[in-house]
């Protein structure tokens, strides 16, 4: 039978051990910057798709595109960090903020949908991975 011995260096050794000390503030901070790529993403998407393309006057007060906003990390229920986009509650019209954007994603009877959300995920795809590398290849280079 063979016997392998295999020597890590020390400085390898520290962050490994520094690393896992730090996992949750790392993914924080990791998931924040992916989700500020898509955040900003979606915010020009609704920008550009309210009020453009309807019969009447848009009655846009811009409070829907001030309400939305990127959730901090969170723990789910299996141990994974998140965060989340989504809008902010209430909304001073008497329906959501979230109903609002819905009808506008996925449109009504009579008003066709303008999706903003679903295109800002597929196109800021790539950027936010990136940018997730390139926090996390940062913080590892801090420790």
């Amino acid at each position: 039978m063979a016997k392998v011995d295999i020597k890590m260096p020390d400085g390898f050794l520290t962050k490994l051990k520094n690393l896992g000390q730090q996992e949750d503030a790392i993914a924080e901070k990791v998931l924040k910057a992916g989700g500020e790529v898509v955040l900003s993403k979606a915010k020009d998407n609704l920008t550009a798709s309210i009020g453009k393309g309807t019969k009447y006057k848009s009655r846009s007060t811009g409070e829907l595109q001030g309400a939305l906003g990127l959730s901090s990390a969170k723990l789910d229920r299996n141990g994974n960090h998140n965060v989340k986009i989504g809008f902010s509650e209430p909304h001073t019209g008497g329906v959501s903020n979230a109903m609002l954007a819905s009808v506008l994603e996925y449109g009504k009877h009579g008003q066709i949908a303008k999706p903003f959300m679903k295109p800002a995920k597929t196109a800021s795809k790539s950027a936010a991975v990136a940018a997730m590398k390139e926090t996390f290849e940062q913080e590892v280079e801090k420790l």
